[in-house]
C-alpha cells in the first residue's frame, strides 16, 4: 500500500508542476461539473447518508448536500476576484514602486475528513482547495464507508487521480499518509487525533488547518425568554443526534429561570421527535455500538432528567440534572445527545465552570440583556458563536469558521477557504526611472536623513 501511496503522490507532484490544475478556466470547469454531478445525484447521495447515520432527508439536505453546493455557486461567483493580484500602498524608501499581494496554490494537499457529516466536510475544504489551483489527496472516515465509497466514486469520474484521489481505508492508511510531505494539510477530527497529525506535519513543516471541537457551553441568563430559546437549544444539540463538533455540549442556566427552561426542554424534546425515539423519522442514529457504549458508560450514576435510553444505535436525547463538574461526562468532548444542565447564581461561578477547560470551538450565549452578552464575550475566548440561537454561525460564508487552541487553528468557508489553500505571495514592482542614492554605501552622513524620513515620514 505505501508504494502505492508513493506512486499516487509522486503522480500529483509531477500534474501539479506541470501546471495542469492552475488555469482559471480549468478551476471553473471542474467546479461546475462537481456541482452538477451532485445535483444529479441527490438521491444516490442522500441514500448513503442514510445508509451511515439514518440521517433525515431535510436534515442531509440542509446541512450536507445544499452547504456543497452553496459553497461550489459562492465560489465560482468570486473565485475571479480572489485569484487576482491585491494592490497595496508600498513603502515611501521604495519609491517609486508598486506593491501587491498574489495568490498561489502551495501544491499537494492532504485532506482528512470525519464520518459525523460524512459528505460535507469531504467535499466543502476540497472546494477551497480546488479553487486555489492544488492537488488533492482525500481520506475520508472509513465508518461511513456508504458515503465515502460514493465520493471516491463522484470524484472518479470527473477528476484524473493526479488531480484529486481518494484514498479509502482505516487509521492506518491515516498514518501511513501522514508520513509523506505535503505542502498543506488539513484535518478534521478530535483534538486528541489533530495533535497527533500536528506533529507529523511539523517533522516536515507542513502549515496545517486543524478544525477540531471541545466542550462548547451555552449560558442562559435570567433575561432570556425561556419558552423562545428552547426549541433553539434542542435544535442545536440533537441535530445530528448531538454528533457535531459545534453542539452545545453543556448547558449553564440561572437557577431563577432553571425549573422553567427544563420543563420547556422536555416539551420541545417531544414536540420534535415523539416520545418514542426509534420511530422517529426526524432523528438520526448514533455511528455504531462502540460510541453508542461510550455514550452509556459516560451516564452512569447520572441525574437523568429525560431519556437516557438506547434502542440498538438509537440513542435517546437526554437531559442530565447538575453532573459532578469531575465526572467522565463533564471530562470529555460528549459527542451525542446528551445535554447535562448546571445551575448558576452569578457570572463568577460560570466563569468558573468554562474556565476549568481548554478554549471551545463554541460558545452560545442566550440573554436579553446587552451587559451580560457583553460580559460573555469579552470575557471568554472560543472559535464561533451566537447570541440567542446555536449553531447557525456555521452557515455565514462570510464568516471564517475555525478553533482557538485546542479546538483548532485555521479557518475555512467562503474566501478564507482560497485564502486557506493559498499562499499569499509578497511583490514589490520597482521602476527603473528613478534610483534614490540614500540606500548605497558609502552611508558618510546619510544617518541623519533616514532618522529624518522615519521620524516625520
Amino acid at each position: 500500500m505505501e508504494t502505492d501511496l508513493l506512486e499516487l503522490i509522486k503522480g500529483q507532484d509531477a500534474y501539479f508542476k506541470s501546471g495542469q490544475s492552475l488555469p482559471i478556466s480549468t478551476r471553473k470547469q471542474l467546479l461546475k461539473a462537481l456541482r452538477d454531478t451532485i445535483i444529479n445525484r441527490e438521491e444516490v447521495i442522500l441514500k448513503a447518508i442514510y445508509e451511515d447515520l439514518n440521517k433525515p432527508v431535510f436534515e442531509a439536505l440542509a446541512t450536507e448536500l445544499n452547504m456543497v453546493i452553496s459553497e461550489i455557486n459562492y465560489t465560482l461567483k468570486h473565485i475571479d476576484k480572489w485569484v487576482r493580484a491585491r494592490r497595496v500602498s508600498s513603502n515611501l524608501l521604495n519609491f517609486p514602486s508598486t506593491a501587491e499581494i498574489h495568490s498561489e496554490p502551495y501544491g499537494r494537499v492532504l485532506i482528512i475528513s470525519p464520518w459525523n457529516y460524512p459528505f460535507a466536510l469531504a467535499l466543502m475544504p476540497l472546494i477551497g482547495a480546488l479553487a486555489a489551483g492544488n492537488t488533492i489527496v482525500l481520506k475520508p472516515s472509513e465508518l461511513s464507508s456508504n458515503t465515502t465509497s460514493l465520493i471516491a466514486e463522484i470524484l472518479q469520474d470527473i477528476f484524473p487521480k493526479e488531480h484529486i484521489a481518494v484514498v479509502v481505508g482505516d487509521q492506518q492508511i491515516a498514518q501511513q499518509l501522514l508520513e509523506f510531505r505535503w505542502d498543506y494539510i488539513f484535518f478534521t477530527g478530535s483534538t486528541r487525533v489533530g495533535k497527533y497529525v500536528y506533529q507529523k506535519a511539523a517533522e516536515h513543516l507542513t502549515p496545517v488547518t486543524l478544525e477540531l471541537g471541545g466542550k462548547s457551553p451555552c449560558i442562559v441568563d435570567s433575561s432570556a425568554s425561556v419558552k423562545h430559546l428552547a426549541k433553539r437549544i434542542i435544535w442545536g444539540k440533537f441535530l445530528n443526534a448531538g454528533q457535531s463538533c459545534i453542539a452545545p455540549d453543556y448547558l449553564l442556566v440561572s437557577y431563577q429561570v432553571k425549573d422553567q427552561l427544563i420543563a420547556a426542554l422536555k416539551e420541545a424534546i417531544t414536540k420534535a421527535y415523539s416520545e418514542r425515539i426509534e420511530s422517529s423519522t426526524d432523528y438520526t442514529q448514533i455511528i455504531n455500538a462502540a460510541h453508542r457504549d461510550r455514550l452509556l458508560r459516560i451516564l452512569e450514576g447520572q441525574d437523568i432528567l429525560y431519556g437516557g435510553t438506547a434502542e440498538g444505535n438509537f440513542f435517546a436525547p437526554t437531559l442530565v440534572d447538575e453532573p459532578n463538574i469531575d465526572s467522565p461526562l463533564m471530562q470529555q468532548e460528549i459527542f451525542g445527545p446528551i445535554l447535562p444542565i448546571i445551575g448558576f447564581q452569578s457570572f463568577e461561578q460560570v466563569k468558573q465552570i468554562i474556565d476549568r477547560y481548554e478554549k471551545p470551538l463554541a460558545l452560545y450565549v442566550f440573554s436579553n440583556e446587552k451587559s451580560f452578552v457583553k460580559k460573555v464575550l469579552e470575557n471568554f475566548s472560543f472559535g464561533g458563536g451566537v447570541v440567542n440561537d446555536t449553531m447557525v454561525h456555521y452557515a455565514e460564508r462570510n464568516l471564517p469558521f475555525g478553533g482557538v487552541g485546542h479546538s483548532g487553528m485555521g479557518a475555512y468557508h467562503g474566501a478564507s477557504s482560497f485564502k486557506t489553500f493559498s499562499h499569499q505571495k509578497s511583490i514589490v514592482k520597482r521602476s527603473r526611472w528613478l534610483d534614490i542614492p540614500l540606500r548605497y554605501p558609502p552611508y558618510k552622513d546619510k544617518a541623519k536623513w533616514l532618522k529624518f524620513i522615519q521620524r516625520y515620514l
